[in-house]
């Protein structure tokens, strides 16, 4: 497969063009204006940040691409689906007041924020793919009814996938609840008992009756259950969890499935910022400080080649004094320095192998 295109610009500002300006011009070079945009929904995958967590990215940066999408007549709005853990974005009423807090608002950005897999993370469609871990990927029905993608990612550091790139923010972003434990776990739910308090609700929206009550707690019975993760978002007090038990390679694996079921079908548009270096991701309530110097915008229409060019830029930066990266030896990998654990390559490779791009790019400067 030929080199893909990666266009790049650093973050220094002039008095004639500040970083906003400088994005917008990043993003008409790289091409995004190819794409006709009349009359069609556009959704903008982004992370809203959990609330706490100051490594997001701004919002500011979300209204020039969101102008640039109006001005080109397309009807865009941003989005990103619920949360499988325990936070301020497990449910689209605490999700949307998460974004607002965090700045995503129509007043900031000028357009609106849907949460793409509804109310309690159970509103996916099913989408058919051959993949050699997923046959049919659970997505956010918001996101797979936009006629248009574009992902806009703070590319960062990850403790399970070593980096948190354009592939995750789509694919791990974009599954439903269900989704999100489809790729998180190679198992299914359990319930912790001292938590529950035998409402029923779980019970209720179980298909397959796999859900019982021993002496009024909820009981889950593995033979029974199917893994759509439906009880554990109709839990009131988090007592259903996922198993998260899937190695970090295949975590890696079927996120770019996953990606592949959101964008395989629709054309789509990929920009990064290397910014805020954390260690670790913005679902945290808090983030440490970065690792590396700020690197600059990225963009390009291959997604595997964007997140390529990204580690590459940050695995060519020195460290920051006293962050965590100082604190570790260094092997010439800067991700799995600090999460030993991880290969992010197996994700890249696997969604080069999967057709969604190139794991070669050429570097185009302006």
């Amino acid at each position: 497969m030929s080199p893909s295109k990666v266009y790049y610009t650093d973050f220094h500002a002039t008095l004639e063009e500040n970083l906003l300006q400088k994005l917008a011009r990043l993003v008409r070079a790289a091409g995004m204006e190819q794409i006709d945009f009349k009359n069609k929904f556009t959704a903008i995958k982004i992370h809203f940040g959990e609330p706490g967590n100051l490594a997001y990215l701004r919002p500011n940066y979300a209204k020039v691409i969101a102008d640039i999408v109006k001005e080109q007549g397309g009807r865009v709005f941003l989005t990103d689906c619920n949360t499988l853990y325990i936070g301020r974005r497990k449910n689209a009423l605490d999700h949307l007041d998460a974004a607002y807090e965090n700045g995503y608002n129509p007043f900031a950005t000028g357009c609106q924020v849907i949460i793409g897999d509804g109310l309690k993370g159970t509103d996916e469609q099913l989408v058919p793919i051959d993949g050699e871990y997923v046959k049919e990927a659970k997505i956010g029905r918001g996101v797979m009814d936009a006629d248009i993608l574009i992902s806009l990612t703070h590319f960062k550091v990850h403790e399970c996938t070593g980096i948190g790139g354009a592939l995750k923010n789509i694919g791990m972003g974009c599954g439903s609840r269900a989704g999100k434990m489809e790729m998180h776990s190679a198992g299914k739910p359990y319930v912790e008992t001292e938590q529950c308090i035998s409402c029923g609700a779980c019970r209720k929206n179980c298909a397959h009756d796999a859900i019982s009550f021993v002496e009024k707690k909820a009981c889950i019975d593995h033979d029974k259950c199917v893994g759509c993760g439906r009880c554990i978002g109709v839990c009131p007090v988090d007592a259903v969890q996922p198993a998260q038990d899937e190695a970090f390679d295949v975590l890696n694996k079927k996120i770019s499935e996953y990606t592949l079921a959101v964008i395989g079908d629709k054309p789509s548009f990929h920009i990064s910022l290397v910014a805020d270096v954390s260690p670790y991701c913005d679902c945290h309530a808090e983030n440490d400080m970065p690792i590396v110097p700020d690197v600059g915008m990225f963009a390009s229409f291959d997604p595997v080649a964007l997140d390529t060019a990204c580690a590459d830029m940050v695995n060519a930066q020195q460290p920051l004094p006293d962050s965590l990266l100082d604190k570790v030896p260094h092997t010439g990998d800067y991700f799995t320095d600090i999460h030993p654990t991880t290969n992010w390559r197996s994700g890249v490779e696997h969604a080069e192998k999967l057709g969604l791009g190139s794991c070669a790019y050429e570097l185009v400067k302006i």
